[in-house]
């Protein structure tokens, strides 16, 4: 497994000599082919990254999946990696610096980042991270161009020792940091965690450092078992026969009083899933929609439950720059052991079976990490 080390750095510094580099770039109609395509150049304020671990995200299996946006684009925004070169006016970075790169930066200015909408910004929504093409991230490729405003604010430094692998989770990290200081769990408090992938295990491990009771349902026995080992009292299997929602909704109101949990995350997009989510709260809960990121989702839910029982029903979307620190630190410490959820690793000139794998998760499959630099075996 590759760390910050030495010779990693002299190898990226010497490969910025390179004009072309392979890339997995989404052609339309769900087809992702790796081919060679220009390296990036890079401007005053920019600087150049060797992707070494690009996690696959969800966010852009839907766009490849349904083709929301047009060809020909390079996605991946889980992105860890090396600086190749920097330009003209950068003296944060300098070549060999191990390094994160979040592809969205708010502008810290407008109406929406006053009020801490981060993701509402017109700023944050311009992608400022691309391996070429209209900018999408670009981290399923070997080589990324930062844009002068993510140098600014959106590159933390990865310390020696980490794991590139273990570093490309701070902006999924990120996001679920947000998500939790949004319902803010007390010690006191029951929390139901709706789905247990990689991001429900990531709200997992973070609520039980909050101290709560969690109580985790996921299809898969693997799944439930990590969420047990990571800090839930209870994993159920909503469809399952013996074990089923039933027994779920069951075990949180004897934990409460009869009340219903305090907290619901929905960590997981299912039909039924927030009907779930309402009915197994109590009268005043709060409940996060984490994972209802699509328009065509719709939601079918009693007025009653949420006007006379005083739900809240608030949703939180991708990262936020206030906890980017923060949530790097948990990253990179060890706090949470990331690590244990990687289940798979691909070549670049793999991706397409990562892919697959990703949208059909099986009892083996969890997050699946991109290694661009084994583009080939």
């Amino acid at each position: 497994m590759q760390t910050v080390d030495s010779s990693l750095l002299k190898e990226s510094a010497d490969n910025v000599t390179l004009a072309t580099m392979k890339a997995a770039v989404y052609k339309g109609d769900s087809v992702v082919e790796v081919e060679s395509i220009p390296v990036p150049e890079i401007g005053a304020g920019e600087i150049l990254i060797r992707v070494e671990s690009c996690g696959i995200c969800h966010t852009d299996l839907k766009k490849i999946e349904y083709n929301l946006l047009p060809a020909p684009r390079i996605y991946g925004h889980e992105t860890a990696g090396v600086v190749a070169k920097v330009g003209r006016g950068v003296t944060r970075f300098v070549p060999g610096d191990g390094v994160i790169v979040f592809h969205h930066i708010p502008c810290g200015r407008c109406f929406y980042c006053s009020r801490k909408l981060y993701a509402q910004c017109p700023v944050y929504k311009k992608v400022g991270v691309t391996a070429g093409y209209e900018p999408a991230g670009g981290g399923f490729s070997q080589y990324v161009r930062a844009m002068d405003w993510i140098v600014e604010r959106g590159v933390e430094k990865i310390p020696a020792g980490v794991s590139f692998d273990q570093a490309c989770f701070v902006e999924p990290v990120n996001t679920c940091l947000k998500g939790v200081k949004q319902i803010d769990p007390q010690p006191e408090d029951v929390v139901a965690i709706l789905g247990q992938g990689p991001i429900g295990l990531i709200f997992t491990m973070m609520v039980a450092r909050a101290g709560s009771k969690i109580v985790a349902t996921d299809t898969m026995p693997g799944r439930r078992k990590l969420a047990r080992e990571f800090g839930a009292s209870e994993a159920f299997d909503p469809l399952g026969v013996d074990q089923g929602v039933e027994d779920f909704e069951r075990s949180v109101r004897s934990m409460t009083e009869g009340r219903g949990a305090d907290l619901v995350i929905v960590a997981a997009s299912a039909q039924g899933i927030v009907e779930q989510a309402v009915k197994c709260s109590r009268p005043g809960a709060k409940i996060l929609l984490f994972a209802q990121t699509s328009h065509q989702e719709r939601v079918d839910l009693s007025g009653a439950d949420i006007c006379m029982g005083e739900r809240t029903l608030c949703g939180s979307y991708s990262a936020s720059i206030d906890v980017q620190r923060e949530g790097a630190e948990m990253v990179f410490s060890g706090a949470l052991n990331v690590e244990r959820l990687i289940s798979h690793r691909y070549a670049l000139s793999h991706i397409n079976e990562g892919i697959d794998r990703a949208l059909h998760p099986d009892e083996e499959s969890l997050k699946i990490v991109v290694q661009p630099q084994r583009w080939k075996e």
